[in-house]
């Protein structure tokens, strides 16, 4: 088993629509927990060396942003508070593509493959929670001009 996760799938969203939902916690609050039924609170100050809380009702996952590139890049730091491990990281590449935004995600630096399929087990669900809220339809600039 590998020690890596890496995640790609085509995102039915502009690239800006993507970027935002990774970065605006009132976005965030919406997909970023494998389980709906937690609480999930996020704050996120999304600026190189800003740092970031996300409370998974009991879980909470902190860390520090890395590299902000918007809207193609966004890489931080990923620990969870209690677990005594080291930090590891998680970047997230963005690319325009006909059918949408292109999402590359590796979440690196796991003790063990044990803890990499764990996480890969919380991000499958997120990211349908993600494609979920990027299919949603929202108006454009020109909607109701006729």
């Amino acid at each position: 088993m590998d020690t890596e996760i890496r995640i790609e799938r085509v995102l039915p969203a502009t690239i800006e629509r993507v970027y935002d939902a990774w970065t605006r916690a009132e976005l965030l609050v919406r997909w970023y927990c494998p389980n709906p039924r937690l609480e999930l609170k996020v704050r996120a100050d999304v600026r190189r060396g800003g740092s970031y809380v996300v409370e998974m009702g009991p879980h909470v996952v902190r860390g520090t942003y890395l590299e902000v590139e918007p809207p193609t890049r966004l890489v931080f730091s990923w620990q969870w508070d209690g677990a005594g491990d080291e930090p590891t990281r998680v970047e997230v590449e963005l690319t325009e593509v006909p059918d949408g935004t292109r999402m590359r995600l590796s979440h690196t630096g796991f003790a063990d493959a044990e803890d990499a399929a764990n996480h890969r087990m919380g991000w499958e669900p997120e990211l349908d929670r993600l494609v979920d809220l990027l299919g949603v339809r929202q108006p454009g600039p020109a909607a109701g001009r006729r």
